[in-house]
Order: C-alpha cells, then sequence, then structure tokens
C-alpha cells in the first residue's frame, strides 16, 4: 500500500430529516459557517471550488472540488478533488428515524504536499487522528447549524 493514500469513513447521526442535512451539505460555500476546519470556500461555479482547510496540525491542505455526482434522490454528493489532497470524496444521506438523518462520508486521497509525503511513515498515526478530530468537530457543527435553522 502507497504510504501517501488514505481511506477515512466517517457516520454523522444527525438531528433532522435527510433532506436538510443533504441541502445543508451541497452548499460547499457555507461549511466555512459550521465547520471551523474548514477556512475558506471560493466557488468557481455551480459545480465546484476550491477549499482551505486547517485542523490541529499547522499547516494549511488546498484542494479544487469537483462536483462528479448530485442525486438528491439517493442522497449523494460525490466530488473528485485535486491540489494537496488528490482524489474523490462522497457524502451518502439516508433516513436513520424520526427526524433523523445519517451522513456517512468516505474519502479515498493520495497526499501530494511534499512536507505530507516525507513524513507520511511517522506522521501518519497523527495525521488519521487530526482527521478523527475535524471529523467529529464537522458533525458538532452541522448539528449545531441544523437546528438553528
Amino acid at each position: 500500500m502507497d504510504r501517501n493514500h488514505y481511506r477515512f469513513r466517517s457516520l454523522w447521526s444527525l438531528p433532522a430529516p435527510a433532506g436538510p442535512v443533504y441541502h445543508a451539505l451541497e452548499r460547499i460555500e457555507d461549511y466555512p459557517r459550521w465547520w471551523p476546519q474548514v477556512r475558506e470556500v471560493t466557488r468557481l461555479d455551480a459545480a465546484g471550488g476550491v477549499v482551505r482547510i486547517r485542523s490541529v496540525l499547522p499547516f494549511d491542505l488546498m484542494a479544487t472540488l469537483r462536483e462528479t455526482r448530485r442525486d438528491p434522490l439517493a442522497g449523494v454528493l460525490e466530488t473528485r478533488l485535486s491540489g494537496d489532497l488528490d482524489g474523490w470524496a462522497r457524502w451518502t444521506v439516508t433516513p436513520a428515524g424520526p427526524g433523523t438523518a445519517l451522513a456517512r462520508y468516505d474519502q479515498e486521497v493520495d497526499v501530494r504536499t511534499p512536507l505530507l509525503r516525507r513524513l507520511a511513515l511517522p506522521g501518519r498515526p497523527l495525521f488519521h487522528a487530526n482527521h478523527a478530530l475535524m471529523m467529529r468537530s464537522g458533525r458538532r457543527g452541522l448539528a449545531a447549524h441544523l437546528q438553528a435553522v
């Protein structure tokens, strides 16, 4: 396995129906309002944007996102990532009970940043922990955002 290749999966149980969750997730330009680690999103057009991400580690990651699938009926949002991260990410939103939804996040990427590539072996556990912290914060932020809307 390539030491610069990562697969992530997160499951977010959210206190809102699937429709509003999907709608919030498709509006990437709003992510910085509720997800502290998503520092900036610049829309390029209706199907893409540039995102700047910074979690607890002292560096920013920049990625261009290009929508590859938007299927509200299936609850799927999928993007192609390029830049510091090269690969794909997908949200799948499904009902989980009365007034609740499950948002599943899958991501498969290769790290392209030279520093992170050099630190791949010793830093791998730290990179996974950093991602987990970012995702927990994102779930909390989206849950609060959905309650406020």
